[in-house]
């Protein structure tokens, strides 16, 4: 089509275009578009976090190495330091304030150095997790991975440093009397049990902390008062015997007291299954199954708002 100007000149006019009047998202359906970083589904998540393994474990790796690089003790502090807080819980709680009641000192002494190095490697991971997006923005934003990458890495860096940890719990454990024996092999599906759930906290928490970085200030608050109501420095049935017992069973079926009491009837000879709640590995299966999964459908569902605003 042509029209005519006033002087004479003749202009060509736009042909109508067969994408007139089409809205923005029609228009990227007809070309094949999809939004920059958009939220793949699960299946194919979980798919890339897979093929992602290999940076999953480098990073852990890094990070477990770099965390103690300035200090002249070096990897050590990984363990000196649950030693150090076990000796102080020991000080304090064990001969001052006598919270081993019903315990002997052969038992009580592994018991706490147990439930401190378990409840550190939770305690770690949560806090870790908590930082995950918020303190990682930099590679968030210039590189394209599936974000449970971060807190999934820190869950495992947190597992390598245990598992230093159990060395030095192995030979306290011996040096009190509880020697290897079958039953130490039930501290790897209590492990395991333990990482799941730790993972699933995590990634609830890495959500939550990318958009309230604050949380992270909080946090120590809220694992100390979890720490104290966990059972770490006493056994909970024989310090709440005489309160209603529904109090004690609250305590002892918190995730944290099941993964520690789990830990220590597999590790130590003197603290037998009249210490664990009933069904202790049905309900450390369903927390750590239950956290799991619906942290990580929680983290993934906000997948494309990381690193974003």
């Amino acid at each position: 089509m042509s029209d005519t100007t006033h002087d004479g000149a003749v202009a060509l006019s736009t042909p109508p275009s067969a994408d007139d009047g089409l809205s923005a998202a029609a228009l990227a359906g007809k070309y094949g578009l999809t939004v920059s970083g958009a939220r793949p589904g699960l299946f194919e998540y979980v798919q890339q976090l897979w093929g992602r393994r290999h940076f999953i474990m480098a990073f852990s790796r890094a990070k477990l190495t770099a965390q103690y690089s300035q200090a002249k003790l070096g990897q050590l502090w990984q363990v000196a330091t649950p030693l150090l807080n076990a000796l102080v819980y020991y000080l304090i709680f064990g001969l001052i304030l006598g919270t081993r009641k019903g315990m002997t000192q052969e038992v009580f002494i592994p018991f706490l150095v147990t439930g401190v190095f378990v409840f550190t490697f939770t305690q770690s991971s949560v806090t870790a997790g908590v930082r995950a997006i918020s303190g990682n923005l930099g590679l968030v934003r210039a590189l394209h991975f599936p974000r449970a990458s971060l807190p999934i890495s820190f869950s495992l860096q947190q597992l390598q440093q245990l598992l230093f940890s159990m060395i030095v719990l192995a030979v306290v454990a011996i040096g009190f009397g509880s020697y290897p024996s079958l039953s130490w092999l039930l501290i790897v599906p209590a492990l395991v049990l333990q990482f799941v759930f730790n993972t699933g906290l995590a990634l609830i928490m890495a959500r939550l902390g990318s958009k309230t970085p604050d949380l992270a200030q909080l946090m120590p608050f809220i694992m100390r008062t979890w720490m104290y109501a966990s059972g770490v420095m006493f056994s909970i049935p024989v310090m709440l015997k005489d309160k209603p017992e529904w109090i004690a069973s609250v305590l002892q079926y918190n995730p944290a007291a099941i993964y520690m009491d789990l830990i220590r009837f597999a590790l130590i000879d003197g603290y037998g299954s009249e210490n664990l709640p009933s069904h202790v590995w049905i309900v450390g299966l369903a927390w750590s199954a239950f956290i799991g999964l619906a942290g990580f459908v929680y983290f993934w569902k906000a997948e494309e708002r990381y690193g974003r605003g």
